[in-house]
């Protein structure tokens, strides 16, 4: 890793990219640090004095701590992931996004442009539900005026992290979103240190939980690693071809099926999902809608506790499949196999080759799904039983590992492009 960062920071261009890859991220810190107007801080720093904050923990992890803070990023970029995740789905269920998601680069440039707008309309929604409910009591002057205002500008908030991740799609290196919430997380390991310092200081924690703690990380890393590395390579056979006085094909390749086809999306969609219902409950204070999403549905609840985490192993495993559907065409890989003379060995080509890439991609995905899952959920069981805060640590570490992959292999194909073209010079 670090000798591929070395080597990309001798060229001039990849240089360029990673700078204004940073330069985007320190932005976005410095937003994370600029309150909402208004607010009476100290009765908000009473709000969040305690240890287990649950669901607030929950919404913390997507924003990076500027949603205990009420700062101008408060909402994240959450709203654009469940728009993303609403227009995927209706790709499925409606011939007019199935026709787009089919039209190439036109149609997913209208898709990006309808998600943009069912961003900023849940953005809307999620930030009156935050302003009118749960920061209600914070806000000073309360009239219409001010809940309208600090709802805008918790509207704008989200809508400029959308741009910037846009940006850093086009003119950095990884994937914009993904690295918003990344950077979110980084930024929390200098208080977390600190938090569980001062716990073993004052006797709260003891020394056997912090290694404990230390070792399940590691093990969730190397699990990450692992699974996110891992693939099935299924052999392919040219068959060979003469075209004049030339001969073609007849070697041997792979196609390379990864284990976790969908890397550490299903998790964000996934929390995503689960966070909507704990919004829209703040539209109902003091209501049996509230009372019941409190209980039943929220990570601080009993049973809810358990309820969250069945349903998050479900949604998890949904979108494992779901994502793997929309990044791996079957269909689309067997045509090209045929269409150049290409066959697996012992599967014939067309609607066979199709059901054994089918077959092979359902039963690695599962193991993909399943250890995501598990490392998800794990957490919250643990927190349970031997009362050690991580209720979200594994998934924090799942997000940041499955990112920095993902980024370092996208620094690695810039290398490798950079390299073919001077090859080609």
């Amino acid at each position: 890793m670090f000798k591929t960062i070395s080597q990309a920071l001798k060229v001039k261009e990849i240089r360029g990219k990673l700078i204004f890859t940073l330069l985007m991220l320190v932005v976005f810190r410095i937003g994370s640090n600029i309150p909402v107007p208004g607010i009476n801080r100290t009765y908000l720093a009473q709000m969040f004095s305690g240890d287990n904050m649950g669901l607030f923990e929950l919404f913390n992890l997507f924003s990076g701590g500027s949603f205990n803070n009420f700062t101008i990023f408060a909402l994240s970029i959450t709203p654009y992931i469940t728009a993303s995740i609403i227009i995927q789905l209706l790709t499925i269920a409606f011939p007019y996004f199935e026709r787009l998601a089919k039209e190439g680069m036109e149609g997913r440039k209208k898709m990006a442009q309808i998600t943009r707008y069912l961003t900023v309309a849940l953005a809307l929604v999620q930030g009156l539900g935050l302003t009118v409910g749960l920061f209600r009591k914070t806000i000073i002057d309360q009239n219409w005026f001010t809940f309208v205002v600090i709802t805008l500008i918790l509207t704008a908030g989200t809508t400029f992290l959308m741009w910037l991740g846009e940006q850093i799609n086009e003119y950095g290196i990884g994937n914009g979103i993904s690295l918003l919430i990344f950077g979110g997380i980084v930024a929390r390991i200098p208080s977390g240190v600190a938090s569980i310092w001062n716990k073993y200081s004052d006797g709260s924690m003891s020394i056997i939980t912090i290694l404990l703690f230390i070792v399940f990380g590691l093990l969730v890393i190397m699990g990450v690693i692992e699974i996110q590395q891992g693939t099935r390579r299924i052999p392919v056979q040219y068959a060979k071809r003469v075209v004049g006085r030339k001969m073609y094909g007849g070697q041997s390749t792979h196609i390379p099926l990864k284990v976790n086809q969908a890397g550490v999306i299903p998790i964000i969609f996934a929390l995503s999902i689960l966070q909507f219902p704990l919004t829209i409950m703040y539209f109902f204070p003091n209501t049996a809608f509230y009372s019941f999403c409190e209980k039943y549905l929220s990570p601080g609840g009993n049973p809810g506790v358990w309820v969250y985490a069945v349903l998050n192993v479900l949604l998890i495993i949904f979108f494992n499949y779901f994502y793997t559907a929309v990044t791996f065409n079957p269909v689309e890989v067997a045509q090209n196999m045929k269409a150049n003379g290409g066959f697996i060995p012992g599967i014939r080509p067309g609607k066979a080759t199709v059901e054994y890439l089918n077959r092979v991609m359902s039963r690695i995905s599962i193991v993909g799904a399943l250890f995501l899952a598990v490392i998800a959920t794990m957490p919250t069981v643990l927190s349970e039983y031997t009362g050690l805060d991580i209720r979200f640590g594994g998934t924090s570490l799942l997000i940041a590992v499955g990112v920095a992959l993902d980024t370092m292999r996208q620094l690695e194909n810039q290398m490798v492009m950079r390299n073919y073209q001077g090859f080609l010079k």
